[in-house]
């Protein structure tokens, strides 16, 4: 499927885009010639199997890797030129949850929400202050919470206070990084309550690496599969499930695939494609 058509929502543009490691014959090639679009508005969901890249076309799109050959656009702007030019306006325009938080562990909880603000050196800090709170309060957590430090905090809370850090300089794309691993079914459900909420309300475009299939059905506009080196397929769910490949059918039509799909609509088959 083409994943190159060039379109005038895009908010992210990928052009022949060369992943490689190494050099020499100790060289591994992760993407070859990769095109992807991301829309405005939309939730694109990367999957695909070890080794395929997710983690690492995240970190390009953010500028905090650069490509062995061709371009990643970010809001008509490349990517690593952005991060490099001005570290605040890049914030200004994404925001990243990590895996695992990566909150500061010598921070309070306002404070490592405040620190992209407070770096500017351009607010008062009770105005920045107030910033935090209000993004404290949009993930769920009242201002009891702000002076805790990380160690006090769930792995649920940990997730939230990292979601309002990536939000404090209201970016328009988010960027997320297995965004409810580590969190129970309750707490999960939970996470992905918010962020379909806060996806709606603050007008975002996301894009997320996932392997939870409960989260990727939820909250997918599309849904890009990393495969031999390239975008195999960028479609809306149902269709990524009908393509017939190895990997989706593992991926999507294994027992925890199934399970997942199970309160879904019918999805369509070979004959109705």
């Amino acid at each position: 499927m083409d994943t190159s058509t060039p379109r005038a929502d895009n908010v992210v543009d990928i052009q022949g885009l060369w992943t490689a490691f190494g050099s020499g014959e100790h060289q591994v090639v992760i993407h070859q010639d990769l095109a992807l679009q991301v829309h405005k508005g939309e939730i694109l969901t990367l999957v695909g199997g070890s080794g395929t890249g997710k983690t690492v076309l995240l970190r390009q799109i953010l500028g905090l890797e650069r490509p062995f050959k061709g371009t990643v656009t970010v809001m008509g702007e490349p990517s690593g030129e952005l991060s490099e030019s001005d570290g605040n306006n890049a914030a200004s325009r994404m925001g990243m949850l990590f895996q695992q938080g990566a909150l500061y562990s010598a921070f309070t909880v306002l404070e490592n929400i405040a620190f992209a603000l407070r770096e500017l050196k351009t607010l008062p800090d009770a105005l920045v202050r107030d910033a935090a709170l209000v993004k404290l309060q949009m993930v769920g957590l009242g201002p009891e919470h702000a002076d805790k430090m990380p160690a006090d905090l769930s792995g649920g809370m940990i997730k939230r206070v990292a979601l309002a850090r990536a939000l404090i300089m209201d970016p328009p794309l988010l960027l997320l990084d297995e965004p409810t691993a580590g969190l129970d079914p309750n707490g999960s459900d939970e996470f992905v309550d918010l962020l379909r909420s806060l996806h709606q309300e603050l007008g975002l475009t996301v894009v997320m690496v996932t392997h939870d299939l409960d989260t990727l059905f939820a909250l997918s506009t599309r849904v890009a599969v990393l495969a031999e080196k390239k975008v195999l397929i960028v479609a809306p769910p149902a269709e990524v499930v009908a393509l017939e490949h190895p990997f989706i059918q593992h991926f999507f039509l294994g027992e925890r695939g199934r399970r997942a799909m199970s309160d879904l609509p019918a999805l369509p088959t070979k004959e109705n494609v």
